[in-house]
């Protein structure tokens, strides 16, 4: 089942709480998910940086609007209950609770208007736009969004540089992005087998660990057109040429559906890298891009107030 946005789990949060006990955010969230029959699968999901779980994620800033609201309130770490506002709230019998029911509730107002306060005028109208519009998206979501967003339009233009310079200049790339990834030892000594191999299919080698006690050959391509699976198998009979088990795949294109599917009958292992994995590598290990901009999320140490 799709995880329910965390709008959608405002009302069924506070009619949960409703019996006026005192609830933990780890109840709160095993009952939501049988309530919404979410699936083993569903409550792994994590959000794109792998730090949060999705449908954690959004009961928790359920209960975060909700306690802005006044409808609910901590009791102790972990820890809430439902206020007699919120209980006014449950017996009006709303089909729904979203932004905007909490936008008519005073104290609601009041810290929207403290978050407004001495804004730009700009900023204030994105701030309205985005409660009218009741974005389903939570704060994290939004920013982790925003950050692939980022990510996946670097990526584009670090593909399209890379296809602008030339062949040589590719050729290097890959030895660097190898090394950097733990092979082939040294870049000097990575650098002396590229492009000396002089066979078939076979653009270079490079060790697979520091001490050189087996080597991987690469077939490094540059290409605006598809990959299909004939070149994989030239590459797999350079190999058996070669005596190898062992290839890498290195293209700033793509690879057909019956290029992923090729699996070569002998014991020969290739490793496909296309241009988009190409440049999320690059992007992960620094090569060819800097940091602009850090942002640092942090959360309240509750230790430190002494909460138990």
């Amino acid at each position: 089942m799709t995880i329910p946005d965390f709008q959608s789990l405002m009302l069924p949060l506070l009619k949960f709480c409703s019996d006026e006990n005192e609830h933990s955010t780890k109840d709160t969230i095993d009952h939501l998910a049988k309530e919404f029959n979410l699936s083993e699968e569903d409550l792994s999901q994590l959000l794109p940086s792998g730090t949060q779980y999705v449908f954690y994620n959004r009961v928790f800033w359920a209960k975060a609007h909700l306690k802005i609201a006044g409808l609910v309130e901590n009791t102790k770490r972990a820890h809430f209950k439902i206020t007699q506002s919120g209980l006014n709230i449950l017996k009006e019998n709303p089909s729904i609770i979203n932004l905007r029911t909490l936008k008519s509730i005073p104290e609601y107002i009041e810290h929207t208007k403290t978050y407004k306060k001495d804004k730009p005028e700009k900023i204030e109208n994105e701030i309205d736009a985005e409660t009218d519009n009741e974005s389903n998206f939570t704060p994290e979501e939004n920013l982790e969004y925003s950050y692939q967003k980022i990510r996946k339009s670097l990526a584009q233009d670090l593909l399209a540089k890379i296809k602008s310079l030339p062949s040589f200049f590719f050729e290097k790339l890959v030895v660097e992005l190898l090394v950097k990834m733990g092979y082939g030892g040294s870049i000097k000594d990575a650098g002396k087998a590229i492009g000396k191999s002089g066979d078939e299919g076979i653009d270079g080698i490079i060790k697979e660990d520091k001490l050189g006690l087996d080597v991987i050959y690469i077939q490094a391509k540059r290409w605006e057109g598809v990959v299909g699976r004939p070149e994989l198998q030239k590459f797999v009979g350079a190999l058996a040429g070669q005596g190898a088990k062992k290839g890498i795949f290195i293209t700033t294109s793509y690879f057909t559906k019956e290029a992923l599917e090729y699996s070569p009958k002998n014991e020969t292992k290739i490793v496909l890298v296309d241009g988009e994995q190409l440049a999320q590598f690059m992007i992960d290990l620094d090569l060819g891009v800097f940091t602009t901009s850090v942002y640092k999320i942090k959360k309240i140490d509750l230790d430190y107030f002494g909460e138990e």
